[in-house]
Parts: C-alpha cells; sequence; structure tokens
C-alpha cells in the first residue's frame, strides 16, 4: 500500500451508501479497511427517509462519517409531500452536512420524470433555505437538470457537486463556468471511459473530489470485486494522480482537503 495513503494527509471517500445490506452486515471490518487504507473520513449518503435515517444511526456510533439527507431520483416516483418534510426535519441534524443525493436519472426511469422534478425541485429550495451543499445526481438528463437548478437560484451557489461524474466535456465546462464541483469514481478508471479521463485530467485541482459510490462502481484494479468499499477510493485516487502527473501524495491531500472545504467540515 503506497505510504502516501496512510500518512497525514488522508483520504476521504466523499460519496458512499454504507446503510446498504453488503457493507452494513460487516461493518467493522469495512471501517478498519477504510483506516488501513488511509480513509479518514467517509459522506455516508441518504437516498431515502428511511436510509437517512440509518445512516444517521451509524454517524451516531462512528465519529469519522457524516451523512448527506436526501430522495434519490430513483426514489421519486413513491416520494410524498410527508417524505419532503421528513427529509427537511432530517437536514437540521449537526451530522447533517449536505442535502443529496438529488437530480434527474433519464436512463433507468425508474420513477417518471414529472416526479423526479417535483421532488428534486423541492429538495433544491430546502438546501437554499438551510444553505447546505448540495449533491447532484444527473444522469442523462443534463439539460433539464441545469435548468432546474437555475430556476432555484443555485447559479450563484458554489456549495453543489456533480457527484460520480460520467457527463461530456463541453458539461464539465458549463459545471466549471457556474463555480460548481466534479467527483470522480472508479468509473474514470474503466478502459473505455477516454473522454471521462480527459476530463479528470484538466478539472481544476480545486474543484476536485474522489468518491466510491459504494457498494457499487468497484474501480480497477479491483474491478471484479463485490460490493465496492471506501478503502477502495485509493486506487481512483492512484490512477487520477498518475493521470495528471501529480504525486499521489499531493492529490489525497488536495481532494481531502476539497471535501472539507465542501461539506464544512471541521479538523
Amino acid at each position: 500500500m503506497p505510504a502516501a495513503l496512510i500518512d497525514s494527509h488522508g483520504l476521504i471517500d466523499s460519496h458512499c451508501h454504507l446503510t446498504f445490506k453488503a457493507l452494513s452486515q460487516q461493518l467493522d471490518a469495512v471501517l478498519a479497511r477504510a483506516d488501513e487504507a488511509g480513509v479518514e473520513r467517509m459522506i455516508c449518503v441518504g437516498i431515502n427517509v428511511d436510509d437517512t435515517r440509518a445512516s444517521l444511526e451509524l454517524a451516531r456510533k462512528h465519529d469519522n462519517l457524516h451523512v448527506a439527507a436526501g430522495i434519490h431520483p430513483h426514489e421519486a416516483g413513491t416520494a410524498t409531500d410527508a417524505d419532503l418534510d421528513a427529509i427537511n426535519a432530517l437536514l437540521a441534524d449537526e451530522r447533517v452536512v449536505a442535502a443529496g443525493e438529488m437530480g434527474l436519472d433519464y436512463h433507468y426511469d425508474f420513477s417518471d420524470h414529472d416526479s423526479q422534478k417535483r421532488i428534486f425541485k423541492a429538495q433544491l429550495d430546502q438546501a437554499v433555505r438551510r444553505d447546505l451543499p448540495v449533491i447532484i445526481h444527473c444522469r442523462e438528463a443534463y439539460d433539464d437538470t441545469i435548468a432546474i437548478m437555475e430556476q432555484a437560484d443555485m447559479v450563484d451557489r458554489p456549495v453543489v457537486v456533480f457527484h460520480c461524474f460520467t457527463g461530456t466535456a463541453a458539461e464539465a465546462r458549463a459545471v466549471l463556468e457556474r463555480g460548481w464541483w466534479l467527483s470522480f469514481t472508479g468509473i474514470v478508471t474503466f478502459k473505455n471511459a477516454a473522454e471521462l479521463q480527459a476530463v479528470a485530467r484538466d478539472y481544476p485541482r480545486d474543484k476536485l473530489m474522489v468518491e466510491t459510490d459504494a457498494p457499487y462502481l468497484s474501480p480497477e484494479p479491483v474491478r471484479n470485486r463485490r460490493p465496492n468499499e471506501p478503502a477502495y477510493v485509493r486506487h481512483t485516487a492512484a490512477f487520477l494522480a498518475d493521470l495528471r502527473n501529480e504525486p499521489l501524495g499531493a492529490l489525497a491531500e488536495s481532494t481531502a482537503a476539497n471535501t472539507k472545504a465542501f461539506y464544512r467540515l471541521g479538523g
């Protein structure tokens, strides 16, 4: 294991789902492996009300876990006004550092587009009122996502991250023009990800984060391992360091500092 990842500039997994059964059933071991890999903190991201509550239960037991509260677009079709009220209440918890993940997903269409837009708009309004960072899920829905964010007065709010970014170079430029952030998963390490790699190579150092999106998207060279877990973020960091011609320790340090700044984490 590279020594640079287990010294003072530890990594942060800026987006994971530790409540999912494949990870929660072995959580102590998962967290121990993350610590061994130099992952000092993790952001556990809720996908609905119950999942956010479960994430908070984990964070109450582990000081290195932080929580984002949100309704994923896949969950929008069944989300109610009561769910939105519950998420809004959860956003007030001191362990919640962001709103989301929220957004639009037109790839799977697990929820109809109107429901996705309604739930997305409502969550953006909550985030603006509470002045919280926002985690965006956007898949094959870039134009509608941006239009809704502009309507919600998000353009002048820099605390927005497009998590698991897989968009085009043009979309990345548009995100950057608005002062927003990108976070990269193991997808950037895949052999067929040349355009995404070009985006990651050139994106400004101070707007870059790394994540696993665990339990999904294991990076090379552990792509065949399931589930993905926070310890594996070191592989994505190592790939990005090589891609960007940066020392691994420097990239680990900068992405951790970016994540702390974005989520307003102390220390």
